[in-house]
């Protein structure tokens, strides 16, 4: 959560959930799920396996071969460090020196890549951005690197003493889903959709849903 919560392997609530769910019932169609880890998501594109991969961007599949169109974005990706409120007022990523950092198995942070490389920063993975962050709470560690949508889901159930606090912006893009272009699928109508949909505030809403402060 905030962007899928799956339960026995299906998805049951969370932003991209409620994005699927309106995008199928508008175009007329029952969607099915598969729950697939991150670094097989690659292969399934190729081998025609999966028909719409939403909240993606083109520069995680550069050498993705296959027939498939891009959506114009509909969210947007902004990866924060940030650090509990205990560390809030610590340096900022260049000053660091064998610092170790929350990160996500299987993802890629090109912006920190050289701090890495240096030692300055040190991945510590966790399957899921929510465990990164929960190791970050627990005090495994005085900073994590997430997502913004992530940071405000975690924020608005934490007392204003507690709230993590983002210390530097690390990457933003804009994520988009991916289309498969056959003959089967009523591709134009899911495109229209989708910029209906964002054009007309309900992405939004369903975001501010899960996001929004929750109410004293």
């Amino acid at each position: 959560m905030p962007m899928m919560q799956i339960t026995d392997y299906q998805p049951e609530s969370g932003i991209l959930f409620d994005i699927m769910q309106s995008l199928a019932h508008q175009v007329g169609r029952d969607a099915e799920y598969h729950v697939i880890p991150r670094l097989r998501i690659q292969g399934a594109l190729e081998h025609d396996e999966v028909d719409i991969h939403c909240y993606s961007a083109q520069a995680w599949y550069p050498d993705l071969s296959g027939d498939y169109l891009w959506s114009l974005p509909i969210l947007y990706q902004r990866d924060w460090l940030v650090a509990s409120a205990e560390t809030a007022a610590g340096p900022y990523p260049e000053q660091f020196d064998n610092e170790t950092v929350g990160t996500v198995l299987g993802y890629n942070y090109p912006a920190l890549q050289h701090l890495f490389d240096s030692h300055q920063l040190n991945r510590e993975d966790a399957r899921t951005q929510n465990q990164t962050l929960g190791k970050l709470m627990a005090g495994r560690y005085n900073y994590a690197v997430t997502n913004q949508l992530i940071l405000d889901w975690t924020n608005r159930s934490l007392p204003a003493g507690k709230k993590l606090k983002p210390i530097a912006l690390v990457a933003e893009q804009p994520a988009a889903c991916l289309i498969r272009n056959n003959p089967d699928l009523p591709v134009n109508r899911i495109l229209r959709t989708l910029l209906r949909m964002r054009m007309s505030g309900e992405i939004q809403r369903i975001i501010d849903r899960y996001t929004a402060p929750l109410a004293p």
